[in-house]
Parts: structure tokens; sequence; C-alpha cells
């Protein structure tokens, strides 16, 4: 791969102009929800970043920012970019990665001399972690036509506000969302840069050979994964006066089916997560009336992580028949499992000299566009696995090794 050049300089520059958005001061983790104020800083940090390089910038009818250079219309589009919102106090480098690496590696490009032959596009998807609405990947899922508009009206956040609502409070058209399969079809390769959520480059490298010392990798799949949420309905009660035999505590029988979760997810080989969780009244010193826990699982292939989910569902049911509590379960979003485009995997790993090719259990943006165009990702490398937290972190060097492989591969795509 070629030297990056001012590859290191505009790096840093974005990083640090952007580092400062929506980070709280507290607990140092980010809150970058969608459609908050947070987000619409970080949105124009975008805007100015595309102006500033003299791209064609624009926001598309579900409110995802793109900026070209080269005709939009074109087609057989080369794109990148990624996401800047965050989960809960979520770490700096999910989603920024991409979207800080994509202009620097253009940044590259430039230094470089390439002359793309094809249109280049940097896209900051909205609402890719759903931390807000409940659901992952809104943007884009929105633009492939995966989020009807009835269920996009159905999105409500924690205060009652739905999904079109907020849009309209932050300056956007809700009533302009929807399918947008012109744009698509524009689009020849899209490839998103991300932090590795796990430690699998790390591992290789833990191993001591010299061979296997890869800041980057290709990813090759996306295991299949969703969200179910469990109503737990009991009886509110004081806490105090009410005997054991007469109680029907929905706690009770939400905490053994969060161990019920790890058991059976440990025994298939797969992930259950159950990491939000509302409980009414909510009081210290009453009996719960309702407990909603939300349910994250994924496995490797959708059979495994269908039975997962039936098991926990079963003993679920079970332990709430033995405490009187009336448990319900609904799927709230399931992404099945994304083969990227082999073709485009493999040629990504032979632009960059044979990097490794890894799954990861984590959705993206580019696991929803792969049903409409050939998707890839890129992987930096992450020292500790730690992911959806403060202490995210990628090395200097990885950091800027993934820009460089970024700029070798939109070179790669566009440029001959």
């Amino acid at each position: 791969m070629g030297a990056p050049n001012t590859t290191g300089a505009s790096f840093h520059e974005m990083w640090r102009d952007l580092a400062p958005i929506g980070r709280n001061t507290t607990t140092n983790g980010y809150r970058r929800y969608a459609w908050t104020e947070a987000d619409a800083d970080c949105r124009t940090w975008f805007k100015e970043q595309a102006q500033n390089r003299g791209l064609t910038y624009e926001v598309d009818r579900n409110g995802n920012q793109w900026a070209w250079l080269g005709d939009p219309t074109a087609g057989n589009a080369v794109v990148t970019g990624s996401h800047l919102d965050s989960v809960p106090d979520g770490g700096a480098f999910d989603g920024p990665l991409g979207v800080v690496s994509s202009f620097a590696a253009l940044d590259e490009l430039r230094a470089r001399g390439a002359h793309p032959a094809k249109p280049l596009a940097i896209v900051n998807f909205g609402d890719e972690e759903g931390a807000r609405f409940g659901l992952a990947c809104v943007g884009s899922r929105l633009t492939a036509g995966q989020l009807t508009l009835d269920q996009a009206h159905q999105l409500r956040d924690g205060d009652g506000l739905s999904l079109p609502q907020a849009m309209e409070r932050a300056g956007y058209d809700p009533d302009a969302i929807g399918p947008d399969p012109e744009r698509l079809a524009r689009i020849g390769a899209f490839v998103e840069l991300h932090i590795e959520q796990g430690r699998a480059l790390a591992a290789r490298s833990d191993s001591g050979s010299a061979a296997s010392n890869d800041a980057v990798g290709v990813a090759s799949a996306i295991w299949p994964h969703g969200r179910w949420r469990f109503d737990f309905h009991g009886e509110a009660n004081h806490a105090g006066t009410t005997r054991i035999e007469d109680r029907r505590d929905p706690m009770l029988t939400y905490a053994n089916t969060v161990l019920a979760a790890r058991k059976k997810a440990r025994i298939a080989g797969a992930l259950a997560t159950f990491g939000k969780v509302s409980v009414e009244p909510n009081g210290v010193n009453a009996i719960a009336s309702l407990v909603r826990g939300w349910l994250d699982s994924r496995a490797a292939d959708e059979e495994t992580l269908a039975a997962v989910v039936g098991e926990i569902e079963r003993a679920a049911l079970e332990r709430g028949e033995r405490d009187g509590v009336d448990v319900r379960v609904t799927r709230e979003s399931f992404t099945p499992v994304v083969e990227f485009a082999h073709d485009l995997r493999d040629r990504l790993s032979g632009l960059l000299g044979g990097v490794p090719v890894l799954p990861t259990g984590a959705g993206h943006d580019a696991g929803i566009l792969s049903a409409s165009v050939p998707t890839a990702m890129l992987f930096v490398r992450n020292p500790t696995g730690v992911s959806h937290s403060p202490a995210e972190t990628a090395g200097e060097d990885d950091c800027l090794a993934g820009v460089a492989a970024l700029a070798e591969v939109l070179e790669g795509l566009a440029c001959h």
C-alpha cells in the first residue's frame, strides 16, 4: 500500500474537532442521539467537511447526508462512510471512525494525484444505533425499503415523541421519508470502515506471529440478530405488607429470564443480552406491576438464533406461570444473516495484500444495504475488544493504517 501523505494531518484535525460533540463530561461517553442538538452539531460538522473539500453536499429524503466527488447522478458510484450517532454513553470510535477515515482517505487520494473514473461519495447514515427510537439503522432501513412508513410513524422515544415529529422539530420534512430505489441504483459498491467490535484481529496479533500483526481486516458476514421486548405483567402491591406467597412479582420472573438467557445462549454458542429494562411504578417500597425488558440476541445462523430465543421465551412463560405473572413477547426487529458480496470481499482482501477475513456479530448500515447493492466492510483492530462504552479505543497507528487501507480500496474500485 502507498504510504499516507496528508492522511495523518487531516485525520487528527477532524478527530479533534468532532471529539467534543455530544460528550458527557461525567461519564466521558457520548450521547449523540438522532435528531437532537448533539446530532445537529455532528451533521453541521459533516456538512463543513464536505464544503471545505469542494464536494457536492446533499441530504436525502430520509435525512442521510451525502458528500459527492463527481456527478451524483452518473451511476456506478463508489460510496463509503458510516454514522455519527451513538448508543447511550458510547465510545468515540463506533461510527465516527468510518466517517472521519472516509474524508481522510479522500484527502489521501487527492494527495496521490488519483483521478476517479467513477463518482465517489461519503455518507453519514442517520440513527444507526437506534438509541432514541429503539430500532437500529433507521436511515438505511428507510432508504432500502426495509422500514415502512407506517412502522416509522409508530417509532417513539422515551418521551412519546414520534420519529416524524422529531425530524420535523430538527428542521426536516417527515412527509418525504420512504424508500429511495433511484439513489441505491446509482451505487456500484458501498464500503464501510468500522472499528472491530471484538478482539479477533488483536487475538491474531497476540499470537506473536509477525504474519498475524494485521491492523485491518475484511468482513465476511454479519450474524443474524434481532431485538425482542418481554413484558412481564404482575400485580402492584406494598413491599412491606404483602406476604411472599401472595405476591405476583414480575421482577422475579424477569430476573429468572435474564439468567435463563445467559444459560441458553452459552449452551448454543450464541449471544443473548438483556441490556435495557423499565419498571412500573418503579418505587423502592412497591412491588412492580410491570417489568419490561429488551432482549438482544445473535447467532452464527438463523436456525440457532430462533432456537435460542424460543427457549428463552419458554423459560419466561414457565417461570411466569409459577409466579402468577403474565408474559408477552414481541419481536421488534430482525436482521437475517448477511453474506457480503464475495467477489467484492475477495477483491478488497486482494487489494490489501490478503488481510484477514472475519465475521462479526454486530449490525451495520452495510448489512442493511447489502440486500440492494454490493457491500463490503473493513475493520480496524480494537486492542481490548470493548465497544459501546467510553473505554472503546483504537491505536493511532492502526487508525491511520485503516485510512491508508480505505484509500487503497477506493483507488482500486473508483480509479481503475
